[in-house]
């Protein structure tokens, strides 16, 4: 399957999930056929309770519901929290599950990182939002930062086709996708946004997401903002951000000012030295965690997705992104970006890049190339195809009312 370009969308930005909860929940109360859910996290919280909810009201008034959760990234739910959602007639698969190893997580790589969210052929939601309660301002200090779009229009039909070829047959026979006769008068042209729906698999789309990236620093003229939670790509990203700088275009890249993961933050000072020495303004974002994944380039070209700049999502994750050609989106994404910068980061200048040393230059470039070649590594192991495990309703299902459920997962305010 290969996307193209699609004309006469509607896009909408949607910060955090403060914003971005309320938007798909109405769009799954208003669903009439068919819900399709892909995520990496979904946690047994406030909102996690929420999302069960709202597709459990959908599931009993006869909306097909299917669910694709990933096996690493959402092990812990519960047999009740589950079941209760098969019971009522919900498709519920896990990618990859493994059991545990001595209490750890051994299934590290390949990850169905995607965040896609597709509601009777009419509606779309992608980005990096997770579910979970971390993503709500409310939670405080550790709140992330995080973005998605909510989409509508003929884009729509791709990333449904998209989301449909890659589940597994139903039982009943071979799963079969076409775009119905008549769509709905929703789905025509309701807005003037051109968008192009992009993903990373481990077969034919390895580097689509990486090969815009590199086009779009390539193509711009005046201004790029990237602001990206895990950055640490490979050489070819690193060399035309540097070259895009050094032919005059304002390169802006916002980074997170703590990063979670120690060696990224060691082997993150060589990138400063190569990137702020050659024009790139490097902005840290310390008011809470940073979770986005987007980017934009002059006036009308942006992208919001699941797919951060690291080895394991550009080399080894599947990952999804929506491009987007629309000026008033990218005047949107640029106001947002801007008042990060402006308010919550401190820019990274020469004077504090590190020391130079031969201790520093040695820690750096050991964990610049272990991070770089990681992915290789990890494609020599045996390969496996990854296994979607459905899960079964219980034979004696013990069935909740309306009521307790309402009451177990209030809804969230819009």
């Amino acid at each position: 399957m290969k996307c193209s370009w699609q004309n006469g969308n509607r896009i909408q930005l949607l910060e955090n999930g403060d914003s971005y909860y309320p938007a798909l929940f109405r769009a799954v109360d208003r669903a009439q056929r068919k819900v399709t859910l892909e995520t990496f996290i979904w946690f047994e919280d406030d909102v996690g309770w929420q999302l069960h909810a709202v597709l459990l009201k959908a599931a009993r008034r006869g909306v097909e519901v299917e669910v694709l959760l990933d096996g690493y990234g959402s092990p812990d739910l519960s047999d009740r929290f589950v079941h209760e959602l098969s019971s009522a007639g919900v498709i519920f698969r896990y990618y990859d599950p493994r059991p545990r190893l001595l209490g750890m997580r051994t299934n590290l790589f390949r990850r169905m990182h995607r965040k896609i969210v597709v509601v009777d052929e009419t509606t779309a939601f992608v980005g990096g939002i997770n579910y979970s309660a971390e993503h709500m301002t409310s939670y405080g200090p550790e709140a992330k930062q995080d973005y998605a779009v909510q989409v509508e229009g003929p884009v729509v039909l791709d990333i449904a086709q998209f989301v449909q070829q890659n589940l597994p047959a139903s039982e009943s026979g071979r799963r079969h996708w076409r775009r119905r006769r008549h769509q709905p008068e929703v789905n025509q042209h309701p807005g003037e946004a051109q968008a192009l729906f992009v993903w990373r698999d481990n077969f034919d789309h390895r580097d689509d997401i990486e090969r815009h990236y590199l086009k779009m620093l390539a193509n711009a003229r005046r201004e790029v903002i990237i602001a990206n939670a895990y950055f640490f790509p490979g050489y070819r990203l690193l060399h035309a951000m540097r070259s895009a700088a050094r032919r005059g275009v304002r390169v802006k890249l916002i980074v997170q000012g703590e990063p979670d993961i120690p060696i990224v933050k060691v082997g993150a000072r060589l990138l400063y030295n190569y990137l702020v020495k050659g024009g790139v303004q490097i902005f840290e974002y310390h008011r809470r965690p940073l979770h986005g994944k987007v980017a934009l380039a002059d006036d009308h070209w942006a992208t919001v997705g699941s797919s951060n700049l690291d080895p394991l999502s550009l080399s080894l994750n599947l990952e999804a992104n929506l491009i987007v050609h629309d000026r008033d989106f990218n005047q949107t994404l640029r106001d947002n970006l801007n008042t990060l910068i402006q308010q919550d980061c401190r820019q990274v200048d020469r004077s504090m890049l590190p020391r130079r040393s031969w201790w520093n230059l040695g820690r750096s470039v050991l964990a610049f190339h272990f991070l770089r070649h990681f992915p290789a590594w990890v494609g020599w192991l045996p390969a496996h195809t990854p296994k979607m495990a459905q899960v079964k309703p219980p034979a004696q299902p013990e069935m909740e009312t309306q009521d307790r459920t309402q009451t177990d997962s209030p809804e969230v305010k819009s």
